[in-house]
């Protein structure tokens, strides 16, 4: 036990950002409002909802601030977290239920340890859509979160808390990312820049619900995630060696492109046919592991069809890379290096905008 220990109680407040969230919003509420011992605050940010999700969680009671508009989940949070009278801030997205013990479970670590200013946990391994794309997706995040280092780099929105005064003193997520994106990435390496540590804990896990297809998937893995992660790797000048972007995830997108380009040269050069069977070798015995899990989680043939999807992924982050980079380079042509994030508050955030209620 850190000898720093807190000596009293922390005290805790759930933040949700909810746009348009229907039944999933309504489950995740519920499953909080269930939790044992219950935060001392529940604050949920209508992010310019139209489907009634504000009205539910009027209806059940908690602490309601509400958008007129959507402006991203970064601006939501960040408005519940000025608006928290408490030590802890727990954000918790609006497509996911959290177990009953959650809320004692995130309490004992910042108690246990007064050096952690940050907690995440991962996704469990049964979500809540059965589609193949959704079961995949979420396995392996799973698999990501649970194989990755204890002392993390980064931050998760989904299920991650931190202390109150150091989200103030970092100055809140950054809310130029008007949908959801890497806002907490974001906030992670800008923590993890000043010195603050954040624990991984692989216990906490919560459960997704949100339904995967291919379009939407690739959007988001595209437009949403890789390509202004990439920027922000720029920004801060260097690669860690963490989760997503580890080093045998930059080995195994090299190897996909070597694949493709060996496949190609096959055409004209039957040495090709070898090498492209070669790099196909070492890519699969990578990733064997992750393999190796999704067989024993669900079966050979969800294996079996895991395997192109995954090397898609390394494909097209590989594709992003090169994207990312170039608008980096044009942005800081053009632009320059971009400022750093402000927390809303009430100088900044025209009361006009926001509705309380309850």
């Amino acid at each position: 036990m850190n000898a720093r220990a807190s000596v009293r109680p922390v005290t805790l407040a759930v933040i949700v950002p909810v746009y348009n969230g229907g039944e999933r919003f309504r489950a995740s509420l519920d499953s909080i409002k269930r939790t044992d011992p219950q935060p001392d605050e529940i604050i949920v940010i209508g992010d310019g909802d139209t489907d009634g999700s504000s009205q539910y969680a009027e209806a059940a009671g908690v602490t309601l601030y509400r958008f007129p508009q959507p402006g991203g989940p970064g601006r939501a949070r960040n408005l519940g977290a000025s608006k928290a009278k408490s030590d802890l801030l727990f954000f918790i997205d609006a497509d996911v239920t959290v177990p009953e013990n959650v809320i004692r479970r995130a309490k004992e670590i910042f108690e246990r340890d007064s050096e952690v200013a940050a907690m995440i946990g991962s996704y469990d391994d049964q979500p809540g859509e059965s589609n193949f794309l959704s079961q995949y997706r979420n396995l392996l995040h799973h698999y990501v979160h649970q194989n990755g280092r204890e002392e993390a780099s980064t931050f998760w929105g989904a299920c991650g808390a931190i202390r109150r005064d150091v989200f103030l003193a970092m100055g809140g997520f950054d809310e130029t990312y008007l949908k959801p994106s890497i806002e907490d990435i974001e906030l992670g390496y800008r923590l993890t820049r000043a010195g603050h540590t954040i624990r991984l804990c692989k216990s906490i896990q919560v459960k997704h619900w949100k339904r995967w297809m291919i379009g939407s998937m690739l959007q988001a893995d595209f437009f949403q995630r890789a390509v202004p992660w990439t920027q922000l790797i720029h920004r801060h000048r260097g690669f860690v060696n963490d989760l997503n972007i580890g080093i045998s995830g930059r080995v195994s997108v090299m190897l996909v492109f070597g694949f493709l380009g060996a496949l190609v040269l096959a055409f004209w050069q039957p040495l090709g046919v070898a090498a492209a069977a070669t790099m196909g070798l070492l890519l699969f015995m990578l990733n064997v592991r992750l393999y190796r899990f999704f067989l024993e989680k669900r079966g050979f043939g969800f294996a079996a069809q895991a395997i192109p999807w995954h090397w898609l992924y390394f494909l097209y982050s590989g594709v992003a890379f090169i994207v990312g980079t170039a608008r980096h380079l044009v942005d800081r042509h053009w632009v320059g290096e971009k400022p750093a994030s402000l927390l809303p508050s009430e100088s900044v955030q025209p009361k006009s905008q926001v509705e309380k209620h309850g």
